[in-house]
Formats: structure tokens, sequence, C-alpha cells
């Protein structure tokens, strides 16, 4: 499996409760989305791609690599603006990524990360991009983004609600949620490769995170239903 560095507070629960149901071991590869899709479109050997929006997933579809004529949405990501509760610059607010105190923001690379992209759409609509730009430390993805974070290296991380939501964040940290008014929606979407020689077992997975059993606990782990 080919998943987005978002999931990847995510994926070791589900998995080891996906192999507990039914004996089947997913090996699970992190990275930005648009990492995985360049692997998967020179020929890496994944089953099923579990990316952070659309967009990158419809890239392997146009390839005519995919199973199918669309990739399928699984989950909802929710963009966060997080620091460490030792910053200094608590209470949390959006207003501080202004503030004159502040001179490190973690942000994932808006053109390799869909949560990088929804974070610089959302600093662009708040009016805000240019001021703070300057101060930007760039995540090839968000994970390592959130890393950025939280060893302090940046003051302030915009970062995924899966992320902010991990025991270790929150006992280290803590996070104000960025209206979702504010930038376009992070549309998880999945796809299952054509050329895979496990789509039988790749749907089931899918199938299984489709299901309202585990549908209803994604908002536990920093992720937003689709069903």
């Amino acid at each position: 499996m080919a998943a987005a560095a978002d999931l990847q507070p995510v994926m070791p629960v589900l998995a080891q409760r996906y192999e507990h149901e039914t004996g089947t071991k997913l090996v699970v590869s992190f990275g930005s989305s648009a990492t995985l899709v360049t692997q998967i479109l020179n020929g890496a050997p994944f089953d099923i791609f579990l990316a952070a929006d659309y967009v990158f997933p419809e890239k392997i579809v146009a390839a005519g690599l995919a199973d199918g004529s669309a990739p399928t949405p699984y989950a909802k990501g929710t963009l966060v603006l997080w620091t460490r509760k030792d910053s200094g610059l608590l209470p949390l607010s959006l207003e501080l990524l202004t503030d004159p105190r502040v001179k490190t923001i973690a942000i994932a690379n808006e053109l390799h990360a869909p949560y990088g992209r929804a974070a610089a759409a959302a600093l662009r609509n708040m009016k805000i991009y240019d001021q703070v730009s300057p101060h930007f430390v760039v995540g090839e993805n968000i994970s390592q983004t959130a890393q950025f974070a939280e060893s302090g290296n940046a003051q302030l991380g915009l970062i995924s609600l899966t992320a902010a939501s991990s025991e270790h964040f929150k006992e280290i940290g803590t996070y104000v949620l960025v209206p979702t008014s504010q930038y376009p929606p992070i549309q998880q979407c999945a796809v299952i490769l054509a050329k895979s020689a496990r789509k039988a077992e790749a749907q089931s997975f899918l199938t299984w995170l489709l299901s309202s059993p585990i549908q209803s606990e994604l908002p536990k782990v920093g992720l937003g239903a689709v069903r």
C-alpha cells in the first residue's frame, strides 16, 4: 500500500485492526501524494494508493494505471494550526500567524502535499500569505511538516488533524482548527492499481475502510467520514 503522509499516525491502528479481523497483513509505504504518484507512474509495485486528495489519484486514472474509472473517496482531511505547549504562544489562535514573535511557520510543500496546498489556500484567503511566507519552514510532506513543529524547529505548524490528534502531539502541544471555509475540501481518495496481482485483497480492504463501523471510527483519528 502507498499511503499519504497524513495517514502515518492512522494506518498502524487500522492495519492492526484489519489484520486481526481478516488475517491479511498490510505493508505500507508513506510519502507525499506527489512522490507516491511518481513512484507508481515509474512502475512501483503497489496494490492500492491512499492519497490525501482527489488530484493525485486522478493522475493514476488518467495514465490508465487504475483499476476503475475514478478515484474512490474514503475520508475527509482537516487542517489545523498547532504549537508546542512550551512555545510561549498560548492561548493559540490563527491571529498568532501574524504575531511579530513568530519567526518560523511549518507548512507542507503545496506542489507535493495536498495539506500544503490547503494551507497555502487558507493563508491566501485570509489575506496574510505574503506577510507570513518569509517565515515558512517547508516540509516535503505533512509528516515532515509536523516533525518541524514537534521539534520546535518551527514555532507554529499548519498540519493535519491526524497528526494533531495523535497521543504524542496532544501531550506536548495544542491546536486550533483552520476554518474549512478558508480552503478547498481535502477529499482523500483511493485507487486500486490495474497491474496489481492482489486486486481482490485491495478491494476487500477498501470495502472494509468504507464500511459503517470503520467510517464511524475515523473522527477519533482525525479524519472525517465520507459515508
